[in-house]
């Protein structure tokens, strides 16, 4: 199965595809989507739409995992997020691929297996899990990995209670 995980963000969106193959995950490509804070925001939206709708259709994955949204104390920066947040869900809803949301929580309780790990310590454990040669950048970056892996371990667990193994 591959995944393509997604970490909106307005200013850097990452995102990784990472495929699991008899029990190992591999790294298939990652990277990242940036814009510049002084462009119109709209602009903004429709640069992640454009780069999120070529690495699908690249990559082909066979589900997409968007992180949810964390309580910011910043209500415009919330308001901001929530819009990527429904450009990466619609980009993935327009290829008609399968689509799941995490919470930070979940996707750092996944990967590290504490959920409050801070986002070097999810950076090194998606750089361990994925067996990289060097740590991914930025952390955007790292925590779409970590989104795609917490789908995939997500998937696993789904599918061994399905079989009652």
């Amino acid at each position: 199965m591959r995944v393509m995980g997604i970490d909106p963000g307005s200013l850097c969106t990452g995102y990784g595809i990472v495929e699991e193959t008899g029990g190992q995950l591999t790294s298939i490509h990652f990277g990242s989507i940036a814009s510049k804070s002084k462009s119109p925001f709209p602009q903004r939206l429709k640069s992640i739409y454009d780069g999120l709708v070529s690495a699908m259709a690249e990559f082909q994955p066979d589900a997409v995992a968007v992180e949810d949204i964390f309580f910011a104390t910043n209500a415009k920066s919330t308001i901001k997020l929530g819009q990527t947040r429904g450009v990466a869900l619609l980009a993935a809803a327009q290829a008609d691929i399968d689509l799941a949301e995490y919470s930070p929580l979940e996707v750092k309780q996944s990967v590290v297996g504490y959920g409050r790990a801070d986002k070097n310590q999810v950076r090194d454990m998606v750089t361990a899990i994925l067996k990289l040669k060097t740590k991914p950048e930025p952390l955007d970056v790292s925590d779409a990995l970590a989104v795609a892996i917490c789908h995939l371990h997500s998937y696993q667990a789904r599918a061994r209670l399905k079989t009652g193994v």
